[in-house]
């Protein structure tokens, strides 16, 4: 039986995965999604940043950099060679079998160079040199200085993932240099059928700020533009790829095809979703055609397998899609500088996150050599058998493998209660795309003058909650956080005195949705509008609460600062 992935496949786009760390490749969980359908891999500063820095994966090879006279970029750039060359390795046999159109790996040359036609070509020359595997792909920003140094890379015979594409006409300047770098080759007696390409067009970022664009315009008072609200990268794709499908279907291109030249596949970027109040899948459905790519991240994929339902949408609704831009520039909304700035940003985040990786791998280098592990021997004594014999147990076993597999048999036989609990295992990338939002929210709330924030929840609900505000405290000008972890009435009331109800957020936690967890909202939502009633004879200046045009979800609280999550 089939899974959405392959489904995917049959209707000719490739699902490759946005994300790599060594414990993916050891644990054997790479090979595992490779099984299942994925066809590719893409990798970025930042998705490094996390898996080298926010993990012990890489400590023994560090600890081992340490101990060499290797600097800190050369040993980052030990790292990630040693990863993308064992990535490409188990994507191979996708190569071989598809005759090089997919199986590829990707690696991004410094994004220090984002502004360096000559630095980023010796750069990207330099790095598919040392990878040495046919079946690799040097990731160069679309940026002015990029285009040209893809233009001469392609006409060396270097495959390249052209990254960071946000508008249309940088589109249009992208597979230009592409063409061009593919005749060039081919004068040159070269064998195009060699050479594969990707253009990387970046998708829900656009619609996380033409939304907050649009957003400030009605808290300025503009007109209601909610209609026009989540749809501008959508549009903006389906647009990319008809400009994708009349260029290689010219006949400029023709006489390359009949070379075997491949045409350069568009691939989807950033399609996880950035805004909880859209499907998780809204960017993955929309844009399933022949002849494309997209590459996701993990919570995006997991989504995809578990309740995808792929269908040829991407060469729908093109006539809409040029209505829709064309009604936002109507409201003031310029894509052209909509997505300047978004290649700007992105570079910038790029390079911030190559910045505090190099960072960070020259502090645990530092670590690593001044403290340098004993022998488990000399800690454990008695008990080093028996921790031994463990270890080989969930070797044995294939525990680790099995857990990111999602078995329940790991623990009991019966998936209730297992199966739907296992999103922690992906829960920091799932929650890094949430980010721009919640720092957005977290402005709003404190613009709007609240005092404290009251999480509502019991046990699971609210301890980490709980963890981090002790440990943080809160940050001048923001509300203070008080944990209600019961439904003590004495403790409800001694809240209830420290704060003033019409000035406070409420956070209502409940993995369960409980009976108890229901009455205590029901109380504080009555216990505000008291309040309220009592305020109505000398009214005070109001702000707009800040969760009013968060979205769909933001609309359903917006009469109450009470949010159930």
């Amino acid at each position: 039986m089939s899974n959405p992935v392959q489904d995917v496949q049959r209707l000719g786009q490739s699902i490759w995965y946005d994300n790599i760390r060594r414990g993916l490749l050891d644990s054997g969980e790479l090979k595992r999604l490779i099984d299942m359908g994925v066809t590719g891999l893409t990798s970025n500063p930042t998705i490094f940043e996390k898996a080298i820095a926010g993990s012990t994966d890489y400590d023994e090879a560090l600890t081992e950099l340490a101990r060499s006279d290797k600097s800190v970029d050369q040993s980052y750039e030990a790292l990630v060679i040693e990863d993308i060359r064992n990535t490409a390795d188990l994507l191979r046999p996708i190569y071989e079998r598809t005759g090089g159109v997919d199986g590829y790996a990707s690696l991004e040359v410094s994004p220090k160079l984002a502004h360096d036609t000559a630095g980023t070509t010796a750069e990207a020359r330099r790095l598919f040199g040392a990878l040495d595997k046919p079946n690799v792909m040097i990731k160069v920003p679309a940026t002015a200085e990029g285009i040209p140094a893809v233009r001469q890379l392609i006409s060396e015979g270097i495959n390249i993932n052209v990254t960071l594409i946000f508008s249309l006409e940088a589109y249009r300047q992208v597979m230009e240099a592409y063409i061009a770098g593919l005749e060039e080759y081919t004068a040159a007696g070269g064998d195009p059928s060699r050479i594969a390409s990707v253009a990387s067009f970046f998708v829900s970022r656009v619609d996380t700020a033409v939304d907050a664009l649009l957003e400030e315009r009605m808290r300025q008072g503009g007109p209601d533009v909610k209609t026009l609200m989540g749809k501008a990268a959508i549009a903006n794709a389906k647009l990319a790829y008809r400009e994708f499908q009349q260029v290689f279907g010219e006949e400029r291109f023709s006489s390359l095809k009949g070379k075997q030249a491949r045409p350069q596949r568009p691939l989807w970027a950033s399609t996880s979703t950035k805004n909880p109040a859209y499907s998780d899948l809204m960017y993955v459905e929309a844009l399933i055609g022949p002849d494309t790519v997209d590459t996701v991240p993990p919570a995006t994929l997991t989504a995809l397998l578990e309740y995808g339902k792929p269908g040829l949408t991407l060469g729908k609704g093109t006539d809409e899609a040029e209505e829709h831009l064309d009604a936002l520039e109507k409201a003031g909304v310029s894509m052209d500088q909509v997505t300047d700035k978004l290649l700007a940003d992105g570079v910038k985040s790029f390079a911030d996150s190559f910045d505090t990786l190099l960072a960070n791998i020259s502090e645990k280098m530092a670590k690593l050599a001044a403290q340098l592990p004993a022998p488990p021997s000399s800690s454990l004594g008695d008990h080093l058998p028996d921790v031994e014999s463990a270890l080989h147990d969930l070797q044995d076993r294939e525990v680790i493998k099995r857990i990111w597999a999602k078995d329940h048999t790991v623990w009991k036989p019966d998936p209730t209660e297992i199966s739907n609990r296992l999103g922690w295992l992906n829960v920091t990338e799932s929650m890094a795309d949430q980010v721009p939002a919640l720092r957005s929210f977290a402005e709003e709330v404190k613009e709007a003058g609240y005092r404290h924030v009251v999480l509502l929840g019991m046990g699971g609900s609210s301890l980490g909650a709980e963890v981090l505000w002790q440990t943080f405290g809160s940050a001048p000008g923001y509300p203070e956080p008080i944990t209600l972890d019961t439904t003590v009435p004495d403790w409800i009331q001694a809240v209830n005195r420290t704060i003033d109800v019409s000035k406070t957020l409420f956070l209502v936690s409940s993995k369960s949705g409980g009976r108890a967890t229901a009455i205590t909202a029901a109380w504080w939502k009555n216990r505000l509008a008291r309040t309220r009633r009592e305020q109505t004879s000398s009214p005070s200046p109001t702000r707009t609460p800040p969760w009013k045009g968060w979205g769909k979800r933001r609309a359903s609280v917006a009469s109450s600062p009470i949010r159930l999550i």
